[in-house]
């Protein structure tokens, strides 16, 4: 007998990129098995220099031009209860439209924006700062490899209802 639930608020049908959990109850020892999101908005890294396992979560995306007067769309992530804010820059937006015809929607900014921030905690960042600037370049890289590991899973997650 398998009992699932997810941390959607809503009784919407399974979605692939939702954590779900799953309680084996006819085992011989009850089990939790959990099928973990493979995208950016909840995800754990180990710190390069010191070993720790770090948990990011994403908190939300605002406009950068209305708290610091700055063309960027920010993200902010939690980094072990910590913020740690991900600038991306707005022409990067310009950019993607001009190249592809598509826009970076907020789901897809939250994503290349966590993807960012693993590859810094990865290659050993400062975890004095608070704010890491993206370039239109890396913006644009990262959300190549975003599209490629979401077309692999079979979709591009949905970002979590903050309350």
């Amino acid at each position: 007998m398998f009992i699932f639930w997810s941390t959607r608020p809503d009784s919407a049908p399974p979605n692939p990129s939702v954590r779900v959990t799953c309680i084996l109850k006819d085992a011989p020892q009850p089990k939790m098995l959990y099928a973990e999101e493979v995208m950016y908005e909840d995800f754990h890294v180990s710190d390069r220099w010191s070993g720790e396992d770090l948990h990011c979560r994403w908190k939300g995306t605002i406009v950068a031009i209305a708290t610091r007067h700055a063309d960027a769309v920010d993200v902010r992530y939690d980094v072990n209860g910590r913020p740690m804010w991900i600038a991306l820059p707005c022409t990067a937006w310009v950019e993607q439209k001009r190249r592809t015809g598509k826009v970076i929607t907020d789901q897809l900014a939250a994503q290349i924006a966590g993807r960012y921030l693993k590859q810094l905690v990865e290659e050993g960042y400062d975890s004095r700062r608070e704010i890491y600037t993206m370039t239109v370049g890396e913006v644009l890289d990262h959300l190549d490899a975003v599209v490629a590991e979401a077309k692999q899973g079979g979709s591009m997650p949905t970002l979590p209802a903050i309350a």
